[in-house]
């Protein structure tokens, strides 16, 4: 097997099949082993693959490979997700467009053809998922609506049905008027906007004045049927049960005394809608107030609001201002920006409405969840991120369950036409349990899309069936996700799991922040800044993308896309291919030994040093679920301990005659670059396998399943001493280019050395000689004249400055050096001596030109110096 002289991920397609071939990414229950588990956040079946899916699916594809290598029996299981909501969407959209209305159809042909739309589209994300070389164990794909999970759900159901934990009431929920559902409490994105605060004059039934109340919706006006002020209230105490008249409808409402009203705030008076407002509902309960609903569930005023039946309700509040304008009651507007709830999956502004829904009994269900968290038996990591978990489920609701939907889980419960019998069921009900009757009908609405991924952990793996993998791979290792879901799903899925399995789902919730564009902004389809990981992929190849990223991630911590950051990490990529193929080339017709029996120099210890702090490190970081760090220090081993000073350090050897010596070097570059390969690999899968299989002639398997590596036990005293070679040869480098000497010019230096230190030079002369440019390295104790002298830790080393230079040319290039930067001194000063240019030029130019003439002057010095120090 050969690698080709130049790299190209053309190969990623066949490595990828080579995996799957092999089995590699599937899991068994292997007693011998200890299990690691990880449940992939299952995407929506309308998705695309996105950069949050590139970040959130390379973490998780690092530590399942890390882990695989290490020894574990690893699971991680993929699927999907059916997204009631933005399914059922597409599906509406599509029949629209071929001039169908779903209701025409019937239900059963419309899931007939969301089923087909879901066959047909459902598996792109999954496909593309591939193509990143995600390692999950595509033999247990789940989706959230295959007969497993769904079996799963029904239960659930039932079981917290049975145990007074799901019930049906009137509520006031969040609906969406254009998506035609309830929404629960999570569903709901609050935005920022610009409105007005409209004050109104409410008018006392007995003719004794007004009350004057201040409201951002007047559109619900029609639906007053009170007016609250503060029990402590002295300005209000006297008009209490007082009678006032609606302004629009001549209605009687009272003024009522509630705590909730907050004395002070406003005019110190709230207009009561019970059914438009989740406060004014509770309100209404406690007064027994009369719920007048205005607004339909399309977000049209219905009959109900008077003469703006029919009209949208952005419609309806102008002309609710105007119509009060009329009539004398409005006061005042006043600007007020405030946060209006949006649907999380159109962005229409929520109506907030009564409606008879299903919920879930919340603070049951919370407390065990909370102590879970506070008892250390999921972690979230990084921990500060408990504390959005801890504000989430101590201050929550009931969870409104149920949508008005048909793609989804349809709520099992059956209600008898004839005795009126609620049955919750697992199996469809065809008789009455009590009656007898067969007059039976499901619940038409399904549940919401976070029911069933709240089951995600053990649905997938056969419950409430205890199967042999429930028993092996549950409660699942680790979770990773972003923090924009931890109450959206995190939250769900520990109540769900604790209350039906007794247990934990994770242990480990790993967070990470979302993918921004190079401004910081977030990626849209309304900015146009979202960047397609396929492109990417497709001209970089996958390695390049997982890299870019990793590379600089901090856990819960957004990241931002810059293509520059891509094209270095090809560049890494490119470096590693071409040390890689030098390391094959001179491993030809060489006998590999094992490194025991290598006769290791001082270079050698020092690589197999840094290769053990490098194993360790990264083995530490991993272990903490830092990948970015453990990547940044990966980074920095491979590109400059090993390609930058190691591959050099071995070509004197190599070039040699001696081939023993030879061997030597060419094992241990060879046990170095193999161990590259594994710290890599999490990382860079398809890169480094490739190569792995050219390294082993394609004998010893897959990469994906090679042991983790440890750090080498070998002899590697003196290692450390190598760092002191390393310096004196950056000294003299470093001299070389600040003297602009050629690269092909050899020196001769002096050395003033301990005498016990001599030894390390003479062991590592052909290094300084071959890495430095040095012809001739001499030992002296006193100082020679005119030289440039390079202090390190164990050396003084000096070399003559004719060694460097010609001096009467460098004297004369040094002169002319100077004449430019006075003349640029001068140029500086009469600029900063004009006084229209200071007066009129911005203050952040005029900085500029005195921070250059400051920096001239001090090259002036400088260069004046280097030309009396020559001359001397």
């Amino acid at each position: 097997m050969e690698m080709a002289k130049t790299y190209s991920p053309e190969f990623e397609k066949d490595i990828y099949k080579f995996w799957t071939d092999n089995h590699y990414f599937e899991a068994k229950v292997n007693k011998d082993k200890k299990p690691f588990t990880i449940m992939m956040p299952p995407p929506n079946i309308t998705g695309q693959l996105h950069m949050g899916h590139a970040l959130d699916d390379t973490m998780q594809d690092i530590i399942i490979r890390y882990k695989r290598m290490s020894g574990f029996e690893t699971l991680w299981l993929p699927g999907v997700d059916h997204a009631s909501i933005a399914t059922e969407v597409k599906i509406v959209e599509k029949l629209r467009s071929e001039g169908i209305d779903k209701h025409d159809i019937g239900r059963e042909e419309f899931l007939k053809r969301a089923f087909e739309w879901k066959e047909q589209f459902g598996g792109r994300i999954t496909t593309q998922l591939r193509s990143l070389g995600t390692s999950c164990d595509w033999s247990r794909e789940a989706f959230t609506m295959d007969e497993r999970c769904s079996k799963a759900v029904k239960q659930v159901f039932v079981d917290l049905y049975n145990k007074g934990l799901i019930y049906q009431g009137d509520r006031i929920i969040n609906w969406c008027p254009c998506c035609g559902t309830a929404l629960s409490d999570a569903e709901v994105e609050y935005e920022e906007q610009a409105s007005n605060l409209w004050y109104f004059k409410y008018p006392f039934e007995d003719g004794s004045g007004y009350i004057t109340v201040a409201t951002t919706r007047p559109e619900t006006i029609p639906g007053d049927t009170a007016v609250a002020v503060s029990p402590n209230d002295e300005k209000y105490k006297d008009v209490v049960g007082k009678m006032l008249i609606l302004p629009l409808n001549g209605r009687r409402i009272p003024v009522i005394a509630d705590e909730y009203v907050e004395e002070g705030f406003g005019t110190g008076a709230v207009k009561i809608t019970p059914a438009h407002d989740p406060n004014d509902y509770l309100v209404g309960e406690r007064h027994n107030l009369e719920i007048i609903k205005v607004i339909n569930d399309d977000g049209k005023m219905n009959e109900l609001s008077g003469r703006y039946n029919g009209m949208d309700r952005f419609e309806a509040r102008e002309e609710v201002v105007k119509d009060l304008d009329k009539l004398g009651c409005l006061v005042k507007i006043e600007p007020y920006t405030h946060n209006v709830g949006t649907c999380y999956r159109c962005h229409t502004a929520i109506e907030p409405c009564l409606s008879k829904q299903w919920f879930v009994k919340m603070e049951p269900l919370a407390e065990p969840a909370i102590k879970a968290v506070r008892e250390g038996k999921t972690k979230f990591i990084p921990e500060r991120f408990d504390k959005t978990y801890y504000n989430w489920m101590e201050n929550i609701k009931d969870w409104c369950i149920s949508r008005q939907l048909w793609w989804g889980h349809r709520i099992p419960v059956y209600y008898c036409e004839d005795c009126g019998e609620i049955m919750a069921s697992v199996d469809d009900v065809k008789v009455c349990t009590k009656c007898g009757s067969t007059h039976i009908h499901q619940d038409e609405d399904v549940l919401d899309t976070w029911f069933s991924s709240a089951l995600w952990p053990f649905s997938t793996l056969g419950y409430p069936d205890k199967t042999e993998d429930l028993d092996y791979f549950y409660p699942t290792s680790t979770l990773i996700t972003g923090y924009d879901i931890i109450f959206f799903w995190v939250a769900r899925m520990i109540f769900s799991a604790i209350e039906h399995t007794g247990e934990v789902p994770f242990k480990d919730v790993v967070i990470h922040g979302i993918v921004r564009d190079e401004q910081g902004r977030k990626m849209s389809k309304s900015l146009g800044n979202g960047v397609d990981p396929l492109k990417v992929i497709d001209e970089y190849g996958a390695d390049a993308l997982r890299l870019g990223v990793i590379t600089g991630i901090s856990l819960g911590g957004d990241t931002r896309y810059i293509p520059k950051k891509i094209e270095s990490c090809r560049n890494f990529l490119n470096k590693v291919w071409n040390a890689s193929r030098f390391v094959m080339m001179n491993k030809e017709n060489v006998t590999i030994k094992p490194l025991s029996e290598v006769k290791l120099n001082l270079a050698d210890k020092w690589i197999l040093n840094k290769l053990n702090n490098t194993i360790n490190e990264c083995t530490a970081l991993l272990d903490k679920y830092d990948m970015g760090m453990a990547l940044s220090k990966l980074n920095d081993f491979v590109w400059s301990d090993f390609c930058d000073w190691y591959i050099e350090l071995t070509k004197p050897a190599l070039y040699k005659d001696d081939e023993e010596e030879r061997a030597n070097a060419v094992s241990v570059l060879v046990y170095v670059l193999r161990d590259i390969l594994k710290l890599l690999h999490p990382f860079a899968p398809f890169i480094t396998e490739e190569i792995f299989q050219v390294l082993t002639d394609g004998k010893e398997g897959g990469l994906i399943v090679s042991e983790w590596p440890k750090a080498v036990t070998v002899d590697l005293t003196g290692a450390a001493e190598f760092e002191n070679i390393m310096e004196i040869i950056k000294g003299i480098r470093n001299t070389r280019q600040e003297m602009e000497v050629a690269p092909s010019k050899k020196i001769s230096i002096y050395l003033n050395i301990a005498e016990e230190n001599k030894y390390m030079i003479e062991e590592a002369k052909s290094y300084i000689e071959k890495l430095a440019g040095v012809s001739k390295i001499e030992y002296l104790t006193e100082n020679i004249d005119k030289a440039s002298v390079i202090v390190t830790k164990v050396a003084t080393i000096q070399i003559p400055l004719g060694e460097l230079v010609d001096i009467a040319v460098e004297v004369e290039r040094l002169e002319k050096e100077l004449k430019t930067v006075n003349s640029e001194i001068k140029r500086a000063e009469r600029m900063l001596a004009n006084e229209g240019f200071v007066a009129k030029a911005p203050a952040k130019l005029i900085e500029n030109e005195k921070e250059k003439l400051a920096n001239y002057t001090e090259k002036a010095k400088k260069i004046a110096e280097q030309i009396k120090e020559l001359k001397a």
